[in-house]
């Protein structure tokens, strides 16, 4: 096929239009980044990048607790056992530490930082369970205030008048 029936071949066909000319791609650029910021600002979006960043923080908080507090006594309790360091070797040799058969290329089984990756999910999600908790006891609609009476009975003919009425329409006494 020649040149020329190539190009009028892509420039005929609208998706394939920015290979003969590569700034159609980009054609209209300006609304293009117009859009993208009107869709980068919108509240939802920066909330959810917010809650990210606030998450991922939160995350790297719970593992050190984890792994440098809750796990070393509790380690220590059940006879000096630093979890992290837990394995079983798939290969049948024996090594030293999790570092060494690491270092040796040693296929294994890591239950340690297993059962503290386990430890971490379950503080992350008690936390996330304990912040939805209090947001929706906030959330809970307050019962509506009573509303103010707009009639009132008359004392003498017990008929329904308006509150601000000074004579019953009914049986014409004077109202306080």
């Amino acid at each position: 096929m020649p040149d020329k029936e190539l190009e009028n071949l892509i420039l005929q066909d609208p998706g394939l239009a920015h290979m003969a000319n590569p700034s159609q791609l980009f054609r209209g650029g300006a609304p293009v980044l117009k859009e993208f910021k009107e869709f980068a600002m919108r509240g939802n979006v920066l909330d959810m990048a917010v809650g990210i960043v606030i998450g991922a923080a939160f995350g790297r908080i719970v593992t050190s607790f984890v792994e440098d507090i809750l796990m070393p006594p509790l380690g220590l309790v059940l006879g000096k056992v630093d979890f992290s360091s837990l394995f079983v070797s798939l290969s049948g040799k024996t090594y030293e530490s999790l570092a060494a058969a690491k270092a040796a290329g040693a296929a294994t089984l890591n239950y340690g930082v297993f059962f503290n990756h386990i430890i971490n999910f379950a503080i992350v999600a008690f936390a996330i369970f304990m912040l939805i908790r209090q947001v929706n006891r906030l959330k809970r609609e307050q019962p509506a205030p009573a509303a103010t009476p707009t009639t009132k009975d008359c004392p003498f003919c017990m008929s329904t008048v308006a509150i601000k009425a000074t004579r019953c329409a009914h049986c014409t006494s004077q109202l306080a």
